[in-house]
């Protein structure tokens, strides 16, 4: 009797279903880069110019519902500092309203690396020109040469990292997935 006790309770636990969310798609020439559900969070401008980075709350009929938190951080009685939820706001934009999103940073960041040798091949060949000026036996032509390489890898760097996805712009688009009704097909925008 136990047994089919727990046989009946172990099935209960099993029947529960799930609402599907609708999703929002960031596709280039048709393939995924980047998918979009309720929970995840999302960082994109307006076609307005509205930066939101914020936590996506619901994605129904076309629209995607955020939560952008306002935090900063407050110094402690002891010295040292915590953060601290100042309020929430809520936004609800269509999706064709996104204009760009920003590019997200894995693994080797570009950004810092391309600073850090922008600035790190600029100080070595203004270094060099000041050897060059004050005594010239002791100026090395290819520590100048390294020095302005490193600062031309680095500017570049820089400039391609820096650049937004933008919808509508080299075959991206965004797709509203509606999950609610299956047999609906996709809808698309390119942006414009």
């Amino acid at each position: 009797m136990k047994g089919l006790l727990f046989i009946i309770f172990l099935s209960f636990s099993f029947t529960g279903f799930a609402q599907p969310s609708d999703v929002i798609q960031l596709r280039r020439k048709d393939r995924p880069v980047r998918t979009y559900f309720a929970g995840d969070q999302i960082s994109f401008t307006t076609k307005s110019g509205a930066f939101r980075n914020a936590l996506i709350t619901d994605i129904r009929k076309d629209s995607i519902y955020l939560q952008e938190f306002r935090v900063q951080q407050v110094m402690m009685t002891y010295g040292g500092f915590v953060l601290d939820t100042l309020g929430s706001f809520r936004y609800a934009y269509h999706y064709a309203q996104i204009h760009s999103f920003g590019k997200e940073q894995k693994g080797f960041n570009i950004l810092n690396s391309g600073a850090a040798l922008f600035g790190g091949g600029t100080v070595i060949t203004v270094a060099s020109l000041v050897v060059l000026a004050a005594d010239r036996e002791k100026f090395s032509g290819s520590l100048m040469a390294a020095g302005a390489g490193a600062a031309i890898l680095g500017y570049f760097m820089l400039k391609n990292s820096s650049k937004p996805i933008i919808v509508g712009k080299k075959h991206f688009n965004i797709e509203y997935i509606n999950m609610q009704n299956e047999k609906s097909a996709a809808e698309k925008t390119s942006g414009n």
